[in-house]
């Protein structure tokens, strides 16, 4: 059957309904998310990230995409190439703009070749390829791809890299109590005297779907996140025009947490779900309160989880602490082209050198796994 692939520079350009069938239950792959990052200017080529959305399509029907972008810097990404941007520097190459397929600011994985076929999938990453070539940029990396999706993108002659996220699952837990009881001993206590330091400080929590949340909480979440960033020196990458959008367009999907003390707010955290997990996103306080952290990101999540019986609670990039919190880590995937050759021979040798040490570090922490020795 006839197909083509066409490059679109704007989400409002594609069909959202076509979009979304190929994204299936992803929120963070669908036309809503990604418009929203778009259209309220986060996402948008004046901040660096500019779409060059792929889109596969047979005979006048939609068959596969990929959410495409040309960066011209690394930030909002997760999977860190700062020493490849100054290595290429040194040498007097230019390394931005480069090309990335991937979900902004969102160190989730899923798809990034959305496609049901194979040849489909094929189809798409070398026509990104051409792109990247014909544009003359530096490299292309997809983020966060499947390991079945990474592995194709390995037999089609890109790189591989690993790394390391910290995922809780569900094991048919009944409540909290019930995923306690598999922990050992010393870590269920801390748990609970952090759960208990909380909940003595008069905290309580209310959660809201994303349609529930008044526009006054949206914007208390709002500075609490701006909080976070600030506090960390750096500059928020979402404004909250687009927390107003994602809530409003994906309802189902958004639930805010709130604590309070007193009845006021003190802190404000972001989830994000589908049929299968509950993603953690992001948070911040306005005051620091002895184990709010840990209770509002992570203890209030898997409790959520277990209430709406999903599967898995991811907690976001990186972070040993949550090891102990009942969180196990997880292999994460990205696949990398680069255009110079000599550039792409060092980056393999080193690829495969930090490939040996995540699996040595991910064999290092099971043995520090919290869970009983009949649990695990």
């Amino acid at each position: 059957m006839p197909s083509e692939i066409l490059v679109t520079e704007s989400a409002a350009a594609l069909d959202a309904r076509a979009w979304n069938r190929l994204a299936g239950d992803d929120p963070f792959l669908r036309h809503e998310f990604l418009a929203a990052m778009e259209e309220t200017g986060c996402a948008a080529p004046q901040s660096g990230w500019t779409p060059r959305f792929l889109t596969l399509r047979r005979d006048g029907v939609l068959a596969g995409a990929m959410p495409l972008y040309l960066k011209t810097h690394s930030r909002g990404e997760f999977v860190f190439d700062w020493a490849w941007a100054e290595a290429h520097e040194r040498a007097g190459l230019r390394y931005y703009p480069k090309a990335i397929a991937a979900v902004p600011f969102t160190p989730v994985a899923g798809s990034r070749l959305l496609a049901e076929g194979a040849e489909d999938r094929i189809a798409l990453l070398q026509s990104a390829l051409a792109l990247a070539r014909e544009s003359a940029l530096s490299s292309l990396h997809l983020l966060f791809p499947t390991e079945a999706q990474a592995r194709e993108c390995e037999a089609a002659g890109l790189l591989l890299r690993t790394g390391v996220q910290f995922h809780w699952s569900n094991d048919g837990y009944g409540d909290f109590e019930d995923f306690l009881a598999a922990l050992a001993s010393a870590k269920r206590k801390k748990i609970r005297q952090e759960r208990r330091r909380v909940a003595d400080a008069g905290i309580r929590f209310r959660w809201l779907g994303g349609a529930e949340a008044s526009a006054e909480e949206w914007r208390f979440f709002h500075a609490c996140y701006t909080n976070t960033y600030r506090a960390r020196g750096m500059r928020p990458y979402l404004n909250l025009n687009c927390f107003l959008r994602l809530a409003a367009s994906l309802p189902d999907n958004i639930l805010l947490l709130v604590a309070e003390a007193a009845g006021e707010p003190v802190a404000s955290a972001l989830f994000v779900r589908n049929r299968e997990a509950l993603f953690g996103r992001y948070w911040g306080a306005t005051r620091f309160i002895p184990g709010l952290h840990f209770e509002a990101c992570y203890y209030q999540g898997i409790e959520q989880a277990i209430r709406l019986g999903l599967g898995r609670f991811e907690g976001g990039a990186q972070g040993e602490h949550k090891l102990a919190r009942g969180l196990l880590p997880v292999r994460t995937w990205s696949a990398h082209w680069l255009a110079h050759p000599q550039f792409s021979r060092a980056v393999a040798d080193h690829l495969r050198r930090e490939a040996r040490g995540v699996g040595e570090y991910i064999d290092e922490l099971n043995e520090s796994a919290p869970f009983r020795r009949e649990s695990a």
